[in-house]
């Protein structure tokens, strides 16, 4: 390499750690766009800052510079009419069938930058001490402290829900199975795609009750689903008051190991003999969406001493918990089914 083409790559390098330290800022911004609604308000022609601006109530200077600060990231772009979508702004959109909206502000909701700065104590100390410091565990503090956020939360899983819905339908073989219960499944979305595939299955929603009162209405009474459903509250953690065929862990084995571990004994202690355990998640291992799950495996360590599992971190779990693996297979480009007998 001669002297000029290593100049080149050092720069090259300078670049990336300034651009990479400056992360939050992306982030910052993507959240503030989200929060003002100038996605929902651009439609599809270009905006000048000062029409937007106007429509929104907010400051025309500051908003052209938070638009330009998100063109460089895809988000919007600027043309000489205005500001324009791009297929990353319209994903901002609540109405648009892939919408990351809300998955968008839960990673970036307040309490987020009160955890990343302890990183580095994770790291010396092997702990995220999420409950060491604010006194219990993250999701019961979520509901108590940020129930705005809890709700967030909600309808973030529902969005990601969507997107992998049809492939988690596709992988599941409910073929002769009677009943499945979906651990900790929010409003049920997936329940709901899961009854509809499958015409005769009988499902048990089950969650905390503050969650499961709010269930999709299509498996309350009166719903689509209601013959064929159930909605259960209560905490996996503690007990699982229902046996079934099949028990659906969809992104839940994600806390603390001994958490995850606790959760898959009390299924197989509802469970009967022949019941099975299906495990879906995104596992780290070959994941062509990299940066996303590293970056969230660091995000479950701060708020839950949690990960996101590799093969092996997978499979200690589900042995610890006195289970054996009997199949694992890829659900989509990111999403694994690992499944678990008694």
């Amino acid at each position: 390499m001669t002297i000029q083409e290593k100049d080149i790559a050092d720069h090259g390098a300078v670049i990336g750690v300034r651009e990479l330290a400056l992360s939050a800022a992306g982030a910052a911004a993507l959240r503030a766009a989200v929060r003002i609604g100038v996605a929902e308000v651009l439609e599809d022609d270009p905006k000048s800052p000062a029409d937007l601006a106007k429509a929104l109530n907010v400051n025309a200077e500051m908003l052209a510079r938070l638009l330009r600060a998100l063109t460089q990231h895809g988000v919007f772009n600027e043309t000489p009419r205005g500001y324009a979508h791009t297929s990353t702004s319209r994903l901002l959109r609540e109405g648009d069938p892939n919408s990351l909206k809300y998955y968008v502000l839960w990673v970036t909701e307040p309490w987020t930058w009160e955890l990343w700065p302890h990183l580095e104590e994770a790291v010396r100390n092997g702990r995220g001490g999420f409950e060491e410091k604010y006194g219990t565990d993250f999701f019961s503090y979520l509901h108590a402290m940020w129930p705005e956020s809890a709700e967030v939360f909600n309808k973030a899983q529902t969005e990601l829900s969507r997107l992998a819905n049809n492939a988690v339908a596709a992988a599941l073989d409910l073929r002769g199975v009677g009943s499945l219960v979906d651990i900790a499944g929010g409003h049920g979305y997936t329940l709901t795609s899961l009854l509809a595939k499958n015409r005769d299955l009988n499902g048990i929603l089950f969650d905390l009750p503050p969650v499961v009162a709010d269930a999709d209405p299509r498996l309350r009474e009166g719903g689509e689903f209601a013959s064929r459903a159930r909605i259960v509250g209560g905490d996996c953690l503690q007990e699982i008051p229902v046996q079934a065929d099949v028990y659906l862990f969809k992104n839940i084995l994600e806390w603390a190991d001994e958490k995850s571990v606790r959760a898959l004994r009390n299924a197989a202690k509802a469970g009967h003999k022949d019941s099975r355990i299906f495990i879906i998640t995104n596992m780290i291992d070959g994941s062509p969406e990299i940066k996303f799950t590293t970056g969230t495996d660091l995000l479950f360590l701060l708020n839950s001493d949690g990960r996101k599992h590799t093969a092996e971190t997978i499979t200690a779990v589900v042995k610890n918990a006195d289970l054996r693996i009997v199949n694992r297979q890829p659900v989509n480009s990111y999403l694994h089914l690992v499944e678990a007998a008694i």
